[in-house]
């Protein structure tokens, strides 16, 4: 763990204290198998409108969680209070639920040479020392940008920073022990324009562990206002067939799809669209997924899984074909496979084509794209994860021989991800990272637009 104690009101001594502690009850009570997590969380946000400053927020949380395993049966509890009455009579509410849960075959620690007893270090935490002042200037800043592009620019969601500051450490009674420090700040605008009676609204942010890393507040609330803009003048088109190209930061919500869907809980309860997908080509043969845990900074990054088992870089796709899926201990076991160390979720995953070249930027996707409709905003869940079907509404801009031609609004692109994903001719070198995935803008080579 990374010595941060300065900003947090329990030290990592403590946490591993009150580790130890409910290990050595559980164990006291007969407890063969146990896993304990001890966390502390701090941070602030600051939220300003019309440059006004609105919300200032301060919040500090702690929590102290035990999972017991009694022979089969699965107990779980957990305290924001550290005292050692309290600690004790968490770990006695666990077991005591343990006694009552049906027996699962399935259930139980992962197996020993799994895990990870001596983590290398990534650097995960990065300090923010602002004060209320400052974080309502930089957000002021970001926003009064917006106001300064145009005055067509009259109105606004607001803007705000956040910033988040957490440590942990786990524990379990296969010998497991390990944790660490780690930051996430984030800073977001979203301006309103305004033309005639027409409004519309638009967004941009950023966000890193790193404060250093943000992009300029300026430059956050210039290019949140340009696309604010940019939607002014949409218009519906009628219903067609037409190839698509979903803008980068929109990619990523395709990606997502695709890991839901090789995921252990979906996978087990045969909830997927892409059961038994080992080996198959499902995307482009140019298509590629990778998995880096080890990234520095990275929002997915990780020495361990939510388990404490151990991560790895993968090629989750291979030349289109699916080499990995992403499992727990409890999804690997039920599908009597291994566990790929994902308990909690993916690492940073990069998609990307083996096409590309460096120099396939927006600009150039829109001359792949030709005739066809650009996609930069979508709304609503629909994707059916059991058939792959997908339907969402979407806003974005009409594109003719390579050229914006208009926006375009209240239209529903449709298709299969199947489909879709054999479908994808390019992906751009605009890479852009959403939480902890990254890809560029996605061009596909026909879905059904229902407009008017």
């Amino acid at each position: 763990m990374n010595n941060n104690d300065n900003i947090f009101f329990i030290s990592k001594e403590t946490l591993i204290k009150k580790a130890e502690l409910m290990l050595e009850i559980a164990k006291s009570e007969g407890i063969r198998d146990a896993n304990i997590e001890i966390s502390e969380s701090n941070g602030f946000s600051v939220g300003v409108r019309k440059l006004n400053v609105e919300t200032i927020e301060k919040t500090r949380e702690k929590n102290a969680l035990i999972t017991v395993f009694n022979g089969h049966r699965k107990g779980y509890a957990q305290t924001s209070n550290f005292s050692k009455n309290a600690i004790r009579d968490t770990v006695l509410k666990a077991i005591d639920i343990a006694k009552y849960t049906a027996e699962d075959p399935f259930s139980g620690l992962p197996e020993k040479k799994d895990l990870e007893f001596s983590p290398d270090y990534l650097p995960l935490f990065f300090q923010w020392n602002l004060s209320p002042e400052e974080a309502i200037e930089i957000a002021l800043t970001a926003e009064n940008a917006s106001f300064e592009v145009s005055q067509q620019i009259k109105n606004s969601d607001g803007a705000s920073l956040s910033s988040s500051h957490s440590h942990f450490y786990m524990m379990n009674t296969k010998g497991f022990q390990g944790g660490y420090s780690h930051t996430r700040h984030a800073l977001s605008v979203a301006p309103i324009a305004h033309y005639k009676n027409e409004m519309e609204r638009d967004f941009w942010y950023t966000s890193d562990r790193n404060p250093l890393k943000l992009s300029n507040p300026k430059d956050v609330g210039y290019y949140a206002a340009k696309r604010a803009l940019s939607r002014l003048g949409s218009k519906k088109i009628s219903t067609r067939n037409a190839p698509i190209l979903f803008d980068a930061p929109l990619s990523s919500a395709l990606m997502g799809s695709f890991v839901q869907a090789v995921s252990g809980s979906a996978l087990y309860k045969k909830l997927s669209f892409l059961n038994e997908s080992i080996g198959k080509l499902i995307f482009s043969p140019h298509i590629q997924i990778h998995e880096n845990p080890f990234i520095k900074g990275g929002i997915g990054s990780t020495p361990f899984d939510d388990e404490g088992v151990k991560v790895k870089k993968r090629n989750i796709v291979e030349d289109g074909q699916v080499r990995e899926y992403f499992l727990s201990s409890y999804s690997a076991k039920r599908l009597k496979m291994k566990t790929t160390g994902n308990a909690g979720g993916s690492h940073n995953l990069r998609m990307f084509s083996s096409l590309t070249l460096p120099n396939d930027n927006l600009e150039v996707m829109l001359d792949k794209l030709d005739t066809g409709f650009f996609v930069t905003e979508l709304m609503g869940q629909g994707v059916n994860g059991v058939t792959g079907d997908y339907s969402k509404g979407a806003s974005g801009f009409w594109v003719e021989k390579g050229k914006i031609i208009h926006p375009v609004s209240e239209v529903t692109i449709a298709g299969n991800l199947k489909t879709m994903f054999k479908n994808i001719i390019a992906i751009g070198a605009d890479e852009c990272i959403r939480g902890n995935k990254t890809c560029g803008s996605i061009l596909i080579k026909k879905m059904t637009v229902a407009g008017t």
